[in-house]
């Protein structure tokens, strides 16, 4: 973006044309450097951009001039190519411009129907009438997730004594300290046996569990009760849970260029990416 330069302008110049004409029937008959017409005079003339378009029936073609300068163009060079569409039998003229044109070039372009256009860089100035962003497309995603999950179905501590918690957090709460001393988490142990419900892998078949604890106390630390365990029996299965979600969300592209036709009063906005917008009123 900072390298632009008057080779990229005129690349760009021939993108938005052959983009913005597609749906006319404009197409690009050659731009740069090799792009030369000759003359009734026997002169070949250099054309930025050559166009032309067709109703299927009559063809005319536009010659596009692109000037990537700091200084207004003036009437000088909107006489030049004049006299080279004249002399070439091209039936229109542009002149695309990066800094604008002089009150005399305006002038003379409305009155031998030369068509002027202003093409640089968005401007602080600018976004009072234009947009910063261009909304390159409204996407909608529907989607349905599967998940496997094991499920505690019940924990039995023996003697008809079952361990009964109102939410997940409230496992952390419980201990098994052993004979000897040591201790273990309740939790450790629902993880191991969620992950042989998972190893099974039997969807909505009921799976047990025994792990002893021979003369082991059962302790909780939330109401400090402490409990004679031998043992904690497991029960659990494989759920399928379906969820959907719809996400919706918009792609943007940052503006880059403004492009102004001056007589027809019409505004477009362009991306580094090539997306284009015209600015409606």
């Amino acid at each position: 973006m900072n390298a632009l330069d008057w080779k990229i302008y005129e690349s760009i110049t021939k993108y938005i044309y052959e983009t913005l004409g597609k749906e006319f029937g404009v197409t690009i008959e050659g731009y740069g450097q090799d792009c030369k017409v000759i003359g009734k005079s026997g002169n070949a003339h250099q054309i930025d951009v050559l166009t032309s378009q067709t109703n299927g029936i009559h063809s005319s073609r536009t010659a596009i001039e692109c000037k990537h300068q700091k200084k207004k163009i003036n009437k000088d060079v909107v006489m030049k190519l004049l006299s080279i569409i004249n002399d070439t039998g091209i039936e229109k003229g542009i002149i695309v411009s990066k800094s604008g044109f002089t009150r005399d070039a305006l002038n003379f372009a409305k009155q031998y129907n030369i068509g002027l256009v202003e093409l640089r860089e968005i401007e602080e100035k600018d976004f009072d009438k234009s947009p910063k962003q261009i909304e390159i497309a409204d996407i909608r995603l529907n989607i349905q997730i599967v998940t496997k999950r094991p499920e505690i179905l019940n924990i039995d501590i023996g003697n008809d004594r079952n361990i009964k918690v109102k939410d997940e957090f409230h496992y952390h709460n419980f201990a098994i300290i052993n004979k000897d001393g040591s201790f273990s988490l309740l939790i450790d142990y629902i993880n191991n046996f969620r992950k042989e419900i998972n190893l099974q892998n039997k969807m909505l078949e009921k799976i047990i569990k025994h792990y002893k604890t021979p003369e082991a106390t059962l302790f909780n630390k939330a109401t400090k009760e402490s409990l004679k365990i031998d043992g904690i029996s497991f029960t659990g299965q494989l759920n399928e849970i379906t969820s959907n979600r719809n996400l919706n969300f918009t792609l943007v592209d940052e503006v880059w260029l403004i492009m102004k036709s001056i007589f027809e009063n019409r505004t477009f906005s362009f991306s580094e990416n090539g997306a284009i917008k015209e600015n409606k009123k």
